[in-house]
């Protein structure tokens, strides 16, 4: 780091539990996030706040006029714009020193596992049970953490999956089959900052997973109600028979 860093940065420097070596650490990082939409755009600038190193953003979506009541990374101006071209540009604009990749594509399963292999973690906003699912198989092939993120009308979950430490569970261990789903906010509604503490509480996760702090636990599902305020935690143990993680398919690699 140099001096403009140390500057830029001394708020955290100021925290025992980051200091110059978690502050480098971010610096060093490559994060991958999957949706720039209402969790995306929470999450991000977090992200490029705190210092990680480079951010790779892929959303094939463009902006529209539903997006600006909760995704709040655009304004009137990125309508019809590509999202993860918006966002970028935005991102760039809040710190110039890191590396922002803008992905303008729908993924393959075999892209989106070649990009998880190129990161330190995952962030998966998306916003549909398939897509959460093929990011969350890709994790598991390269042994990348993923932070999982969702939310619908008043109800979010968070999740952090360690693919990368022995006996974890995965997403698939949590949502078993192809066809289970939560429902999409074009069809139920979805509260304004909802989105903003689900997405801001995975950048949480991934920094602090990227520098190695904290004590929040891979094994739990937290489940947040904007009704009332409250997070309820479960516990999450590893299914030997998942498709994806299970003992016979690791036996089968």
């Amino acid at each position: 780091m140099d001096d403009r860093d140390l500057l830029r940065y001394s708020r955290h420097l100021l925290l025992n539990e980051i200091g110059i070596e978690g502050q480098e650490k971010l610096l060093a990082a490559t994060a991958l996030v999957i949706g720039c939409g209402g969790l995306g755009s929470a999450a991000l600038p977090y992200l490029a706040a705190a210092g990680v190193g480079r951010l790779l953003i892929a959303d094939h979506d463009t902006v529209s006029d539903t997006n600006l009541q909760r995704q709040v990374v655009f304004t009137e101006a990125d309508l019809e714009r590509p999202k993860a071209e918006a966002a970028a540009e935005r991102l760039r604009a809040l710190n110039s020193r890191t590396e922002v990749q803008a992905l303008n594509e729908c993924l393959s399963e075999n892209r989106l596992r070649e990009l998880a292999a190129e990161a330190d973690i995952v962030l998966d906003c998306s916003d549909n049970f398939a897509t959460r699912q093929a990011v969350n198989r890709a994790c598991v092939a390269t042994a990348t953490p993923l932070v999982s993120g969702a939310a619908v009308r008043f109800s979010g979950q968070l999740a952090l999956f360690r693919p990368d430490l022995p006996d974890a569970p995965c997403y698939g261990c949590l949502f078993e089959g192809e066809n289970a789903d939560d429902g999409a906010c074009a069809l139920f509604g979805v509260f304004s900052p909802l989105v903003g503490v689900v997405g801001a509480s995975q950048a949480v996760l991934a920094l602090n997973t990227l520098m190695g702090i904290g004590n929040v636990s891979h094994r739990q599902l937290s489940v947040y109600d904007a009704l009332d305020g409250s997070w309820q935690r479960f516990a999450l143990a590893k299914n030997p028979a998942c498709p994806v993680c299970g003992v016979r398919h690791s036996e089968e690699k």
